[in-house]
């Protein structure tokens, strides 16, 4: 079977997802033949994503946040009027979408949560099986904990979702956890998709606090902290523009511009990780062992959401600030305990094969039908 993949590009977790995913279809015997991936002047695209998804990558332009001079907080109400000002672009993006699906004919269109995956199959309804991949289709679980939030940052968000969902055939909820499963619906409650690159680490207990910033304006916070704390040893992932690849900031501090497998190698050997509260991270270091400490981003509600989902797994404790010195203590109070995502992960082929011989089926299911209405002769 041939999949196409749109992509999100405000994150770092849903493009290690598709590259992850993109490793197991190979493995199974399937092929990945391109990408759609949403850009922004706001973020570049990280170097790792051209070098590990195979196949033709189209970049298109897509909705994204935008932040506060400090690039710490994401404005909500100045990102909704952007966005809206940016339409054009976003309709051509669509015609992008659809030249890319009707050059390479993919039997399943895959969104890892792009808002216009959604709007392209409602406005373009391609023949492809629909499939929608991320952490956010949890809501449609009856026991997703939802945070405390004004009105509209819940409306917003659960509309924003349901908008890149729009005519799913599957929707493969990413969860720290394993949830029962929702009787008579479309929805399934997935593991994490790791990449391959983890499973080869061996974790060792080093001495310094790995951190991950999405937003590269908590790095004033880093540096100050760590100024005051000399004692406590910091390294950092961010993603600023203009500064070297490794940046010695202090003795105890050093920032690392966005690099995949340094960043897991760093975490295979760190004492804990300090990050704002995405999905893909918390993750990868509740695999390798690593007690987190998470800090949702002002104004993406999301985040609140994931907060408290990974604290109910176990993953580990949730903070309103860097607090690495907190983040310390809590280290050393022997607090955290192991999860069971390792087996929660090993999971992840089995069912997504499964999956996949019914959309097989399903095709064959469409083919035979187009078969059996076809006359054998014409009439007279």
């Amino acid at each position: 079977m041939r999949f196409l993949f749109i992509v999100q590009g405000e994150g770092r977790g849903h493009m290690t997802q598709a590259i992850a995913l993109s490793q197991i279809l190979k493995n199974i015997g399937h092929k990945h033949v391109a990408t759609c991936i949403g850009k922004s002047k706001r973020r570049k695209i990280p170097d790792f994503v051209f070098q590990n998804l195979k196949g033709p990558i189209y970049q298109i332009e897509s909705p994204n946040f935008i932040s506060d001079k400090n690039n710490k907080k994401i404005l909500l109400g100045k990102s909704i009027f952007f966005n809206l000002f940016k339409l054009p672009k976003f309709l051509n993006s669509l015609k992008e979408i659809d030249e890319a699906v009707t050059f390479h004919k993919p039997d399943v269109i895959i969104n890892f949560y792009d808002i216009l995956g959604g709007i392209y199959k409602m406005a373009y309804r391609p023949k492809a099986i629909s499939w929608v991949i991320g952490h956010q289709y949890l809501i449609f679980h009856p026991a997703f904990p939802y945070a405390k939030s004004s009105f509209l940052e819940k409306t917003l968000f659960k509309l924003n979702t349901k908008i890149t969902a729009i005519g799913a055939d599957r929707v493969f909820a990413l969860s720290f956890q394993k949830y029962p499963e929702i009787p008579n619906s479309k929805v399934t409650v997935f593991p994490p998709i790791l990449r391959e690159l983890i499973f080869n680490l061996r974790p060792q207990h080093g001495d310094f606090i790995l951190t991950y910033m999405v937003n590269s304006g908590y790095g004033d916070e880093v540096i100050r902290f760590a100024k005051k704390n000399p004692e406590i040893k910091i390294e950092a992932f961010w993603d600023k523009k203009d500064f070297e690849k490794t940046y010695q900031a202090l003795p105890n501090l050093v920032f690392h511009q966005v690099d995949d497998k340094l960043f897991l190698e760093k975490m295979a050997s760190c004492r804990g990780l300090l990050s704002t509260a995405g999905f893909e991270s918390i993750c990868e270091a509740m695999y390798l062992g690593k007690p987190v400490m998470m800090v949702p981003v002002a104004g993406q509600y999301e985040q609140a959401c994931n907060a408290i989902d990974a604290v109910n797994a176990a993953a580990g404790i949730c903070n309103h600030e860097f607090d690495f010195e907190f983040f310390h203590d809590y280290l050393n109070s022997n607090q955290y305990n192991t999860t069971q995502m390792k087996s929660w992960v090993g999971m992840a082929s089995r069912i997504f094969k499964q999956e996949i011989e019914k959309a097989e089926y399903k095709l064959e299911e469409i083919e035979s039908q187009k078969d059996s209405s076809s006359p054998d002769f014409l009439p007279i």
